[in-house]
């Protein structure tokens, strides 16, 4: 009854996964290990894990459904309110010149200037090295595996993921 317990827990309900690439830098390594949570609510800035042919990729959720995206001056907007992130201070603090993102606006890029429904506008944290929603476009919800709310491994970079 245990191993089937835990086999149920490991493929259905925390999926682990390796991390292939450097697009979620600083927050996530290439090689590190992250649980997902196929349970999840999906929020706006939770790092999801959706599947695109056979591959596997990891990033942030932007925009929601229904959301203007832009950014101005290496600041996001959503819906015209300003939101903070945090979590790329650490590269904004190494960059010498230029912005961690370029300007971008949904209005210029997506028909009627909004994430559609059911779909998710993600970008890496990496962002000068991050194929995202600005060149793929919004992502469909039935591609999302789950968020990624851990990571595990290698040890020195376990942490709860924000």
């Amino acid at each position: 009854m245990a191993i089937i317990l835990a086999l149920i827990i490991r493929f259905y309900l925390f999926v682990p996964i390796m991390v292939d690439g450097v697009s979620m830098m600083p927050t996530l390594r290439d090689g590190d290990r992250v649980i997902i949570n196929r349970f999840d609510k999906i929020e706006r800035f939770d790092v999801i894990v959706f599947r695109e042919g056979k591959t596997d990729y990891i990033k942030r959720v932007i925009g929601l459904p229904g959301d203007e995206i832009e950014y101005r001056s290496d600041v996001l907007y959503v819906n015209g309110k300003r939101y903070e992130e945090p979590y790329l201070d650490t590269y904004r603090k190494k960059m010498k010149e230029g912005y961690l993102t370029e300007n971008y606006s949904t209005k210029e890029m997506l028909k009627d200037g909004k994430v559609p429904k059911d779909t998710y506008f993600v970008l890496g944290d990496n962002r000068r090295a991050s194929r995202d929603s600005r060149i793929v476009g919004p992502i469909s919800k039935s591609k999302v595996l789950g968020t990624a709310p851990l990571s595990y491994w290698p040890i020195d970079n376990a942490k709860i993921i924000k």
